[in-house]
């Protein structure tokens, strides 16, 4: 069974120290367990706005904001059937990251 595992965050830092900590305590401590394949970053998806400082008068102030979203993904292959998601709902994830655990389908069903 192959799972892929999402980070998501809106920042980049953050990000990065908590993938390369989920990463390492997978590949130590559970090592017999689980093969883990790639690291792989997606693209940044930045989404900006535009609103008007007044509604009434003055079109031309504005006010202009953005976000950031960074995603990073690995696969994961579980060699025997463990119960993974204990294993996984054990590790200490920092506030401001999202994490989503998906089953990718295999070619031999």
């Amino acid at each position: 069974m192959k799972l892929r595992i999402i980070f998501k965050s809106f920042e980049k830092e953050s990000l990065e120290l908590c993938f390369v900590q989920f990463r390492d305590i997978l590949l130590q401590k559970f090592q017999n367990k689980y093969f883990l394949i790639g690291a792989v970053s997606l693209p940044t998806r930045i989404k900006k706005f535009c609103v008007l400082r007044s509604p009434h008068v003055d079109k031309d102030s504005r006010e202009q904001y953005e976000y950031r979203l960074y995603k990073k993904f690995f696969d994961l292959e579980v060699k025997e059937n463990f119960e993974i998601f204990d294993d996984i709902l054990n590790i200490e994830i920092p506030t401001g990251i999202s994490i989503s655990v998906l089953r990718i389908k295999s070619d031999f069903y």
